[in-house]
């Protein structure tokens, strides 16, 4: 059997607050620094979803709105191809046209 690893690295200020996150998987050759990062694991166990929401004190809001509407339509495009089911990840990005429409006015210009 083999391991792969996926290594994530939080400096913190004085106040614990995210000042630098940098990630870096080796199989895939990518070592980079980020300004969020959202992780979720299924515990098997206890039937829930663990979680980890980081982001740094330079992330803006509108740097926020956009990697929550990117999320949501990968999470879209993940539970179509995990589940099949077109139809409500069909759903899932219309909401994030939705979110789009209201939280990202700079997209409905072009």
């Amino acid at each position: 059997m083999r391991t792969s690893d996926i290594r994530l690295s939080v400096q913190l200020d004085e106040n614990n607050v995210p000042d630098r996150i940098e990630w870096e998987a080796e199989d895939g050759g990518v070592r980079s620094s980020s300004k969020a990062v959202l992780l979720a694991l299924w515990d098997e166990q206890e039937k829930n979803t663990l979680r980890i929401d980081l982001w740094t004190k330079e992330m803006t809001v509108d740097e926020m709105k956009a990697f929550f509407h990117q999320n949501i339509l990968t999470l879209a495009d993940t539970f179509d191809r995990a589940t099949g089911e077109a139809r409500m990840a069909e759903q899932m990005r219309d909401f994030a046209a939705y979110f789009a429409e209201h939280m990202l006015p700079e997209l409905n210009k072009k």
